[in-house]
Protein backbone atom coordinates (compact mmCIF):
# COMPACT_ATOMS: atom_id res chain seq x y z
CA UNK A 1 0.00 0.00 0.00
CA UNK A 2 1.67 3.19 -1.21
CA UNK A 3 1.44 6.25 1.05
CA UNK A 4 0.45 9.36 -0.93
CA UNK A 5 0.64 13.08 -0.12
CA UNK A 6 -1.08 15.91 -1.99
CA UNK A 7 1.02 19.08 -1.96
CA UNK A 8 -1.31 21.98 -2.74
CA UNK A 9 -5.08 21.62 -2.36
CA UNK A 10 -6.34 24.23 -4.81
CA UNK A 11 -8.55 23.89 -7.86
CA UNK A 12 -6.68 21.03 -9.57
CA UNK A 13 -6.21 18.89 -6.45
CA UNK A 14 -9.64 17.15 -6.70
CA UNK A 15 -8.54 15.64 -10.02
CA UNK A 16 -5.65 13.96 -8.19
CA UNK A 17 -7.59 13.02 -5.08
CA UNK A 18 -10.46 11.48 -7.02
CA UNK A 19 -8.00 9.56 -9.17
CA UNK A 20 -6.14 8.09 -6.20
CA UNK A 21 -9.44 7.11 -4.61
CA UNK A 22 -10.12 4.84 -7.59
CA UNK A 23 -7.15 2.71 -6.46
CA UNK A 24 -7.84 2.24 -2.76
CA UNK A 25 -6.30 -1.24 -2.82
CA UNK A 26 -2.99 0.17 -4.07
CA UNK A 27 -2.54 3.51 -2.33
CA UNK A 28 -3.81 5.71 0.48
CA UNK A 29 -3.74 9.50 0.82
CA UNK A 30 -2.09 10.07 4.20
CA UNK A 31 -1.27 13.80 4.05
CA UNK A 32 -2.54 17.07 2.62
CA UNK A 33 -0.37 20.18 2.51
CA UNK A 34 -1.36 23.74 1.77
CA UNK A 35 -0.14 27.23 2.61
CA UNK A 36 -3.75 27.78 3.70
CA UNK A 37 -4.56 24.82 6.01
CA UNK A 38 -8.27 25.61 5.91
CA UNK A 39 -8.28 24.71 2.21
CA UNK A 40 -6.72 21.36 3.01
CA UNK A 41 -9.33 20.80 5.71
CA UNK A 42 -12.09 21.39 3.16
CA UNK A 43 -10.60 18.70 0.92
CA UNK A 44 -10.21 16.28 3.82
CA UNK A 45 -13.85 16.64 4.77
CA UNK A 46 -15.04 16.69 1.15
CA UNK A 47 -13.51 13.29 0.45
CA UNK A 48 -13.65 11.76 3.92
CA UNK A 49 -9.89 11.32 4.06
CA UNK A 50 -7.92 10.11 7.06
CA UNK A 51 -5.01 12.41 6.29
CA UNK A 52 -2.85 14.71 8.36
CA UNK A 53 -2.74 18.37 7.38
CA UNK A 54 0.46 20.40 7.29
CA UNK A 55 1.23 23.93 6.17
CA UNK A 56 4.90 23.33 5.35
CA UNK A 57 5.66 20.45 2.98
CA UNK A 58 9.08 19.99 4.56
CA UNK A 59 7.38 18.44 7.59
CA UNK A 60 6.53 15.48 5.34
CA UNK A 61 10.03 14.82 4.01
CA UNK A 62 10.87 12.37 6.80
CA UNK A 63 7.41 10.73 6.92
CA UNK A 64 8.21 7.92 4.49
CA UNK A 65 5.83 9.18 1.80
CA UNK A 66 5.99 6.89 -1.22
CA UNK A 67 4.41 9.21 -3.79
CA UNK A 68 3.53 12.90 -3.87
CA UNK A 69 1.35 14.89 -6.22
CA UNK A 70 2.59 18.47 -6.51
CA UNK A 71 -0.36 20.74 -7.29
CA UNK A 72 1.25 24.11 -6.54
CA UNK A 73 2.03 27.17 -8.69
CA UNK A 74 4.73 26.47 -11.31
CA UNK A 75 7.45 28.64 -9.76
CA UNK A 76 7.81 26.27 -6.77
CA UNK A 77 7.51 22.93 -8.62
CA UNK A 78 11.24 22.34 -8.93
CA UNK A 79 12.29 22.92 -5.33
CA UNK A 80 9.45 20.84 -3.89
CA UNK A 81 10.00 18.01 -6.38
CA UNK A 82 13.77 17.90 -5.78
CA UNK A 83 13.28 17.88 -2.01
CA UNK A 84 10.87 14.94 -2.15
CA UNK A 85 12.95 13.01 -4.68
CA UNK A 86 16.02 13.41 -2.47
CA UNK A 87 13.92 12.24 0.49
CA UNK A 88 13.08 9.02 -1.36
CA UNK A 89 9.59 9.79 -2.70
CA UNK A 90 8.32 9.29 -6.21
CA UNK A 91 6.86 12.48 -7.71
CA UNK A 92 3.96 13.44 -9.93
CA UNK A 93 4.05 17.15 -10.76
CA UNK A 94 1.30 19.18 -12.36
CA UNK A 95 1.88 21.01 -15.60
CA UNK A 96 3.95 22.92 -16.49
CA UNK A 97 6.87 20.90 -15.17
CA UNK A 98 8.80 23.92 -13.87
CA UNK A 99 9.48 27.59 -14.45
CA UNK A 100 12.64 27.02 -16.52
CA UNK A 101 14.62 24.40 -18.41
CA UNK A 102 17.34 24.71 -15.77
CA UNK A 103 14.84 23.65 -13.12
CA UNK A 104 13.64 20.77 -15.31
CA UNK A 105 17.21 19.52 -15.52
CA UNK A 106 17.57 19.75 -11.73
CA UNK A 107 14.41 17.65 -11.28
CA UNK A 108 15.50 15.04 -13.83
CA UNK A 109 18.92 14.76 -12.19
CA UNK A 110 17.35 14.28 -8.73
CA UNK A 111 15.03 11.55 -10.05
CA UNK A 112 17.95 9.79 -11.75
CA UNK A 113 20.28 10.05 -8.74
CA UNK A 114 17.63 8.63 -6.40
CA UNK A 115 16.22 6.06 -8.84
CA UNK A 116 12.71 7.45 -8.42
CA UNK A 117 9.80 7.98 -10.78
CA UNK A 118 9.21 11.54 -11.97
CA UNK A 119 6.08 12.03 -14.04
CA UNK A 120 4.64 15.29 -15.38
CA UNK A 121 0.88 15.53 -15.70
CA UNK A 122 -0.28 15.35 -19.31
CA UNK A 123 -3.63 13.71 -18.72
CA UNK A 124 -4.93 14.27 -22.24
CA UNK A 125 -2.69 11.46 -23.49
CA UNK A 126 -4.91 9.23 -21.38
CA UNK A 127 -8.10 10.10 -23.25
CA UNK A 128 -9.45 7.61 -25.74
CA UNK A 129 -9.64 9.99 -28.74
CA UNK A 130 -6.05 11.17 -28.20
CA UNK A 131 -4.61 7.71 -27.58
CA UNK A 132 -6.42 6.34 -30.62
CA UNK A 133 -5.36 9.26 -32.81
CA UNK A 134 -1.74 8.57 -31.84
CA UNK A 135 -2.15 4.91 -32.77
CA UNK A 136 -3.71 5.78 -36.14
CA UNK A 137 -0.79 8.15 -36.83
CA UNK A 138 1.67 5.42 -35.92
CA UNK A 139 -0.10 2.96 -38.23
CA UNK A 140 0.92 5.03 -41.25
CA UNK A 141 -2.52 4.70 -42.82
CA UNK A 142 -2.76 8.47 -43.31
CA UNK A 143 0.71 8.60 -44.85
CA UNK A 144 3.47 11.09 -44.14
CA UNK A 145 2.12 14.06 -42.16
CA UNK A 146 2.38 17.23 -44.21
CA UNK A 147 0.68 19.77 -41.94
CA UNK A 148 -0.44 19.92 -38.30
CA UNK A 149 -2.97 22.33 -36.85
CA UNK A 150 -3.38 22.55 -33.08
CA UNK A 151 -5.99 24.84 -31.54
CA UNK A 152 -5.70 25.36 -27.77
CA UNK A 153 -8.68 27.65 -27.46
CA UNK A 154 -9.83 28.71 -23.99
CA UNK A 155 -11.68 31.66 -22.49
CA UNK A 156 -10.94 33.32 -19.15
CA UNK A 157 -12.58 36.38 -17.67
CA UNK A 158 -10.66 39.52 -16.73
CA UNK A 159 -10.72 38.61 -13.02
CA UNK A 160 -8.98 35.28 -13.70
CA UNK A 161 -5.64 37.07 -13.43
CA UNK A 162 -6.51 38.73 -10.12
CA UNK A 163 -5.33 35.63 -8.22
CA UNK A 164 -2.05 36.58 -6.54
CA UNK A 165 0.30 34.30 -8.49
CA UNK A 166 -1.36 34.44 -11.90
CA UNK A 167 -0.55 36.85 -14.67
CA UNK A 168 3.09 37.42 -13.71
CA UNK A 169 6.21 36.17 -15.43
CA UNK A 170 7.84 35.49 -12.05
CA UNK A 171 5.09 33.44 -10.39
CA UNK A 172 3.00 31.94 -13.21
CA UNK A 173 5.81 31.89 -15.73
CA UNK A 174 3.64 32.87 -18.69
CA UNK A 175 0.12 32.95 -20.07
CA UNK A 176 -1.88 30.36 -22.02
CA UNK A 177 1.11 29.23 -24.07
CA UNK A 178 2.59 27.83 -20.86
CA UNK A 179 -0.41 27.06 -18.70
CA UNK A 180 -3.16 26.05 -21.12
CA UNK A 181 -1.57 24.89 -24.37
CA UNK A 182 0.98 22.82 -22.42
CA UNK A 183 -1.21 19.72 -22.86
CA UNK A 184 -1.62 20.26 -26.58
CA UNK A 185 2.09 20.90 -26.99
CA UNK A 186 2.87 17.70 -25.11
CA UNK A 187 0.48 15.81 -27.39
CA UNK A 188 1.95 17.37 -30.52
CA UNK A 189 5.48 16.42 -29.51
CA UNK A 190 4.31 12.89 -28.66
CA UNK A 191 2.68 12.49 -32.05
CA UNK A 192 5.09 14.27 -34.40
CA UNK A 193 8.33 14.82 -32.52
CA UNK A 194 10.26 18.07 -32.09
CA UNK A 195 10.20 20.73 -34.80
CA UNK A 196 13.49 22.20 -35.95
CA UNK A 197 12.39 25.86 -36.15
CA UNK A 198 9.80 28.13 -34.50
CA UNK A 199 8.45 31.52 -35.57
CA UNK A 200 5.90 33.02 -33.20
CA UNK A 201 3.93 36.09 -32.17
CA UNK A 202 2.11 36.89 -28.94
CA UNK A 203 -0.04 39.67 -27.52
CA UNK A 204 -2.25 40.62 -24.61
CA UNK A 205 -5.52 41.67 -26.18
CA UNK A 206 -8.09 41.40 -23.38
CA UNK A 207 -6.46 41.24 -19.91
CA UNK A 208 -4.87 44.53 -18.89
CA UNK A 209 -4.34 43.20 -15.35
CA UNK A 210 -1.65 40.71 -16.46
CA UNK A 211 1.98 41.01 -17.47
CA UNK A 212 1.78 37.90 -19.64
CA UNK A 213 0.27 37.11 -23.03
CA UNK A 214 -3.32 35.98 -23.47
CA UNK A 215 -2.88 34.96 -27.12
CA UNK A 216 -0.01 33.48 -29.11
CA UNK A 217 0.38 31.96 -32.57
CA UNK A 218 3.36 29.80 -33.48
CA UNK A 219 4.48 28.36 -36.80
CA UNK A 220 6.65 25.25 -36.79
CA UNK A 221 8.95 23.69 -39.35
CA UNK A 222 9.88 20.01 -39.02
CA UNK A 223 13.11 18.35 -40.14
CA UNK A 224 11.22 16.43 -42.87
CA UNK A 225 9.77 19.65 -44.31
CA UNK A 226 6.31 19.41 -42.73
CA UNK A 227 4.76 22.56 -41.27
CA UNK A 228 2.61 23.11 -38.19
CA UNK A 229 0.66 25.87 -36.50
CA UNK A 230 -0.38 26.29 -32.89
CA UNK A 231 -2.76 28.84 -31.38
CA UNK A 232 -2.71 29.30 -27.59
CA UNK A 233 -5.49 31.48 -26.25
CA UNK A 234 -7.69 32.49 -23.34
CA UNK A 235 -9.81 34.81 -25.50
CA UNK A 236 -11.67 32.22 -27.60
CA UNK A 237 -15.34 31.82 -26.77
CA UNK A 238 -16.50 28.22 -26.78
CA UNK A 239 -13.18 26.74 -25.62
CA UNK A 240 -12.88 24.42 -28.61
CA UNK A 241 -9.66 22.45 -28.82
CA UNK A 242 -8.50 20.23 -31.65
CA UNK A 243 -5.63 18.44 -33.34
CA UNK A 244 -5.80 18.20 -37.13
CA UNK A 245 -3.20 16.24 -39.09
CA UNK A 246 -3.12 16.41 -42.87
CA UNK A 247 -1.40 13.31 -44.17
CA UNK A 248 -0.30 12.38 -47.65
CA UNK A 249 -3.33 10.11 -47.99
CA UNK A 250 -5.88 11.34 -45.43
CA UNK A 251 -6.88 13.91 -42.84
CA UNK A 252 -7.34 12.66 -39.27
CA UNK A 253 -8.14 14.62 -36.14
CA UNK A 254 -9.36 14.85 -32.56
CA UNK A 255 -12.30 15.35 -32.26
CA UNK A 256 -12.21 12.29 -34.50
CA UNK A 257 -12.83 12.72 -38.18
CA UNK A 258 -11.30 11.06 -41.18
CA UNK A 259 -11.39 12.36 -44.73
CA UNK A 260 -9.35 11.03 -47.66
CA UNK A 261 -8.94 12.33 -51.18
CA UNK A 262 -7.75 10.92 -54.49
CA UNK A 263 -7.11 12.86 -57.64
CA UNK A 264 -9.40 13.16 -60.62
CA UNK A 265 -7.73 13.33 -64.05
CA UNK A 266 -7.82 17.15 -63.83
CA UNK A 267 -6.15 17.20 -60.39
CA UNK A 268 -9.26 18.07 -58.43
CA UNK A 269 -10.22 15.89 -55.41
CA UNK A 270 -12.59 13.01 -55.09
CA UNK A 271 -13.39 11.25 -51.81
CA UNK A 272 -11.43 8.05 -51.25
CA UNK A 273 -14.21 6.20 -49.49
CA UNK A 274 -12.29 2.94 -49.46
CA UNK A 275 -9.39 4.41 -47.49
CA UNK A 276 -11.74 6.32 -45.21
CA UNK A 277 -13.50 3.07 -44.40
CA UNK A 278 -10.21 1.28 -43.76
CA UNK A 279 -8.98 3.98 -41.37
CA UNK A 280 -12.34 4.19 -39.62
CA UNK A 281 -12.38 0.42 -39.11
CA UNK A 282 -8.86 0.54 -37.66
CA UNK A 283 -9.91 3.35 -35.28
CA UNK A 284 -13.12 1.61 -34.19
CA UNK A 285 -11.30 -1.62 -33.35
CA UNK A 286 -8.76 0.04 -31.06
CA UNK A 287 -9.48 -0.81 -27.40
CA UNK A 288 -10.62 1.81 -24.93
CA UNK A 289 -8.39 2.75 -22.03
CA UNK A 290 -9.30 1.24 -18.63
CA UNK A 291 -8.98 4.71 -17.03
CA UNK A 292 -8.99 8.17 -18.57
CA UNK A 293 -7.55 11.55 -17.59
CA UNK A 294 -5.72 11.91 -14.28
CA UNK A 295 -6.85 8.44 -13.23
CA UNK A 296 -5.21 6.97 -16.32
CA UNK A 297 -1.92 8.70 -15.66
CA UNK A 298 -1.93 7.90 -11.94
CA UNK A 299 -2.66 4.24 -12.75
CA UNK A 300 0.35 4.35 -15.11
CA UNK A 301 2.58 5.81 -12.37
CA UNK A 302 1.38 3.34 -9.74
CA UNK A 303 2.14 0.47 -12.13
CA UNK A 304 5.62 1.88 -12.79
CA UNK A 305 6.34 1.99 -9.06
CA UNK A 306 4.88 -1.47 -8.45
CA UNK A 307 6.51 -3.26 -11.39
CA UNK A 308 9.51 -1.14 -12.34
CA UNK A 309 8.07 -0.31 -15.77
CA UNK A 310 8.59 3.03 -17.56
CA UNK A 311 5.98 5.77 -17.21
CA UNK A 312 4.36 7.12 -20.36
CA UNK A 313 5.17 10.72 -19.43
CA UNK A 314 8.50 11.23 -17.67
CA UNK A 315 10.68 14.21 -16.83
CA UNK A 316 12.29 14.27 -20.26
CA UNK A 317 8.84 14.58 -21.85
CA UNK A 318 7.95 17.42 -19.51
CA UNK A 319 11.22 19.17 -20.33
CA UNK A 320 10.66 18.82 -24.09
CA UNK A 321 7.27 20.45 -23.72
CA UNK A 322 8.71 23.37 -21.77
CA UNK A 323 11.53 23.72 -24.32
CA UNK A 324 9.02 24.21 -27.12
CA UNK A 325 7.09 26.72 -25.00
CA UNK A 326 10.24 28.69 -24.20
CA UNK A 327 11.13 28.64 -27.90
CA UNK A 328 7.76 30.23 -28.67
CA UNK A 329 8.37 32.87 -26.01
CA UNK A 330 11.86 33.53 -27.34
CA UNK A 331 10.68 33.92 -30.92
CA UNK A 332 7.75 36.16 -29.97
CA UNK A 333 9.87 38.27 -27.62
CA UNK A 334 13.00 38.64 -29.75
CA UNK A 335 11.48 38.58 -33.22
CA UNK A 336 13.68 35.63 -34.15
CA UNK A 337 13.25 32.42 -36.07
CA UNK A 338 14.32 30.09 -33.26
CA UNK A 339 16.20 26.87 -33.90
CA UNK A 340 15.74 23.93 -31.55
CA UNK A 341 17.10 22.54 -29.30
CA UNK A 342 17.75 25.50 -26.99
CA UNK A 343 21.25 25.45 -25.53
CA UNK A 344 22.18 25.88 -21.88
CA UNK A 345 23.76 29.26 -22.63
CA UNK A 346 20.50 30.54 -24.14
CA UNK A 347 18.87 33.32 -22.09
CA UNK A 348 15.60 31.37 -22.18
CA UNK A 349 17.23 28.39 -20.45
CA UNK A 350 16.84 30.07 -17.04
CA UNK A 351 13.91 31.84 -15.44
CA UNK A 352 16.00 34.95 -14.84
CA UNK A 353 17.10 35.11 -18.46
CA UNK A 354 13.59 34.71 -19.79
CA UNK A 355 12.21 37.38 -17.44
CA UNK A 356 14.81 39.83 -18.70
CA UNK A 357 13.74 39.35 -22.33
CA UNK A 358 9.96 38.86 -22.39
CA UNK A 359 7.56 41.79 -22.85
CA UNK A 360 5.60 42.96 -19.83
CA UNK A 361 2.28 43.79 -21.44
CA UNK A 362 0.58 45.36 -18.41
CA UNK A 363 1.24 45.89 -14.74
CA UNK A 364 -0.64 43.50 -12.48
CA UNK A 365 -3.01 45.86 -10.69
CA UNK A 366 -4.97 43.59 -8.35
CA UNK A 367 -3.99 40.64 -6.18
CA UNK A 368 -6.37 38.47 -4.19
CA UNK A 369 -5.33 35.53 -2.01
CA UNK A 370 -7.98 33.01 -3.01
CA UNK A 371 -11.10 32.61 -5.09
CA UNK A 372 -14.11 30.91 -3.63
CA UNK A 373 -14.25 27.28 -4.74
CA UNK A 374 -16.04 27.07 -8.04
CA UNK A 375 -16.25 25.18 -11.29
CA UNK A 376 -13.14 25.04 -13.44
CA UNK A 377 -12.84 23.82 -17.02
CA UNK A 378 -10.13 21.36 -17.99
CA UNK A 379 -10.74 21.10 -21.72
CA UNK A 380 -12.64 19.08 -24.27
CA UNK A 381 -12.64 15.30 -24.12
CA UNK A 382 -12.16 15.39 -27.90
CA UNK A 383 -15.17 13.15 -28.31
CA UNK A 384 -17.76 15.31 -30.05
CA UNK A 385 -16.94 18.66 -31.55
CA UNK A 386 -18.97 21.36 -29.82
Amino acid sequence: MLKVAIIGTGAISPSHIEAYLQFKDRCKIVALCDLYPEKAEVRREQYGLEAKIVQDYKKLLQEGIDLVSICMPPYVHAQVAVDFLNAGSHVIVEKPMAASLKECDDMIEAARNNDKVLSVIAQNRFRNPIMKLKQVLDSGLAGKILHAQVDSHWWRGHCYYDLWWRGTWEKEGGGPTLNHAVHHIDGLLWMLGRPSHIQAYMANVAHDNAEVEDLSIAMMKYPNGALGQLTSSVVHHGEEQQYVFQGQFARISAPWRVTASISLPNGFPERDLELEGKIQKYYDELPDLPYEGHAGQIDNVLSAIEHGTPVLIDGENGRSTLELIMSIYKSASMGENVQLPLQKNDPFYTQEGAQQNVPYFYQKGKSIENFEDGKITTGSNYGVKK
